[in-house]
C-alpha cells in the first residue's frame, strides 16, 4: 500500500497484474449496502424500504380497514343493547333505528357493531395463530435442515392437500355446540390455513440462510433462535405481514361461512351469525334488505381494504415492483436535491 498524504491507494488485482486504486473513503463506504440489523444511518434507510409507499390504493385500504375497526371497537360502546326486543319488528331505517330492526324488533345497528367486534376477534386470533404456525414450520424447519426440514415439509404438504372448508365443517360438526366458542373456531380455522404460508416462508428462508452474514453468525457460535430472530426474520417481515393479512381475510370469510351454516361460535355474535339469523327470519323474501345487506357489506369492505393493503405489501415482496419503487424513491430524492440546489443559488 502506498501512502501519498491524504490520498490512500491500495494494491488490487487487475487484468494485467496488480494495480493501484484509491481506497474507499467515507463517501464510498456510505454507498456500500448495509446488512440488516447493522448500525448507523444505513439501517434506517433499509427499514424504510420495508414499508409500502403511500399510494391512493393503500390510502383507500387503510381508510376502509380503519372504518371497520372503529365500528367494531368503538361502536359497541355507543349503540344500545343488541338483544333488546321491541314491538317494531321489521321496521325500515328511521331516525330511531338507523338501520332498521329485525323480525323481533332488535336494532340492526347495535347488532352490527357487536357482530363486527366478534368477527374482528376471530380474524385477529386466526391471523396470529396461523402466522405463528407457518413461521415455526416454515422458518425454523428450513433453518435446521435435514430430517427436521423434511418432516416439517411433509406435514405442510399433508395439510396443503386436505380441502380446508370440508375439514372445517367436519371438525365443527363434531364439536358440541356448547363448546364452540371463539377460541374453538379460531383454532379450527388456524389449523387448516397455515400450510400454504409455511411453504412460502420455507422457500424464502432457504434463500436467506445461505447469505454470508447468516453463515458468519452461525460460525461464530450464535444460538439458532438468535440467528433466526436477528439475521433471518427481518428479511421476511414483508412476507409475514402479507401472510397475516391474507390469514385475517380468510378467517373472517371462513367464519362467516361456518356461521351461515349454523356451525359458528355459539356464545358470540359475528357477522356470519347475523346472516344466519337473517336467513332464518326470511329477510330476503320479506324484502328486509337492511337486515342482511349491512353485515355482507361490512365483510366486503373489510376484505377489500385488507386486499388493497396486501397489494401494497406485494410491492415489497415482488422484486420487479421493489426495483421500480426504489427507482421512484431515488428519482424523488434527486428532484428534491435539485430543488435545494436551485434555492441555494
Amino acid at each position: 500500500m502506498t501512502n501519498t498524504g491524504p490520498d490512500v491507494r491500495v494494491a488490487v488485482d487487475g487484468p494485467g497484474g496488480p494495480i493501484e486504486a484509491p481506497a474507499p473513503g467515507p463517501a464510498a463506504a456510505a454507498d456500500l449496502p448495509a446488512r440488516p440489523g447493522g448500525t448507523g444511518t444505513r439501517p434506517r434507510a433499509a427499514w424504510r424500504l420495508l414499508l409500502p409507499s403511500m399510494t391512493p390504493w393503500l390510502a383507500a385500504g387503510l381508510v376502509l380497514v380503519a372504518g371497520v375497526v372503529l365500528l367494531g371497537v368503538v361502536g359497541p360502546w355507543v349503540v344500545g343493547d343488541p338483544d333488546a326486543i321491541s314491538d317494531t319488528g321489521l321496521a325500515g331505517p328511521s331516525g330511531e333505528h338507523w338501520l332498521g330492526t329485525t323480525q323481533t324488533g332488535q336494532d340492526v345497528l347495535a347488532q352490527l357493531a357487536h357482530a363486527t367486534r366478534g368477527s374482528l376477534q376471530i380474524g385477529l386470533l386466526v391471523g396470529v395463530l396461523a402466522t405463528v404456525l407457518s413461521a415455526f414450520f416454515g422458518i425454523y424447519g428450513a433453518y435446521l435442515g435435514g430430517v427436521a426440514d423434511e418432516a416439517f415439509s411433509l406435514l405442510s404438504n399433508v395439510f396443503l392437500v386436505i380441502p380446508g372448508l370440508p375439514l372445517v365443517i367436519v371438525i365443527s360438526g363434531f364439536v358440541p355446540r356448547e363448546s364452540r366458542g371463539l377460541w374453538t373456531i379460531a383454532v379450527v380455522l388456524a389449523l387448516t390455513s397455515w400450510a400454504a404460508s409455511a411453504r412460502v416462508l420455507r422457500a424464502q428462508t432457504l434463500s436467506v440462510r445461505n447469505r454470508d452474514y447468516v453463515a458468519a453468525s452461525r460460525l461464530s457460535g450464535e444460538k439458532p433462535w438468535r440467528v433466526i430472530a436477528v439475521e433471518i426474520l427481518p428479511n421476511l417481515l414483508p412476507v409475514l405481514a402479507s401472510q397475516f393479512v391474507y390469514a385475517v381475510i380468510a378467517a373472517i370469510l371462513g367464519e362467516a361461512g361456518l356461521s351461515f351454516l349454523g356451525l359458528g361460535a355459539s356464545n358470540a355474535s359475528t357477522l356470519g351469525t347475523m346472516l344466519f339469523y337473517a336467513q332464518n327470519g326470511f329477510a330476503l323474501p320479506l324484502g328486509a334488505w337492511w337486515w342482511f345487506v349491512p353485515p355482507g357489506l361490512v365483510i366486503a369492505l373489510f376484505g377489500m381494504g385488507l386486499s388493497l393493503i396486501n397489494f401494497s405489501i406485494d410491492e415489497i415482496i415482488n422484486p420487479r415492483l421493489k426495483n421500480a419503487r426504489t427507482a421512484r424513491r431515488r428519482a424523488r430524492a434527486a428532484q428534491r436535491a435539485a430543488g435545494r440546489t436551485e434555492v441555494a443559488r
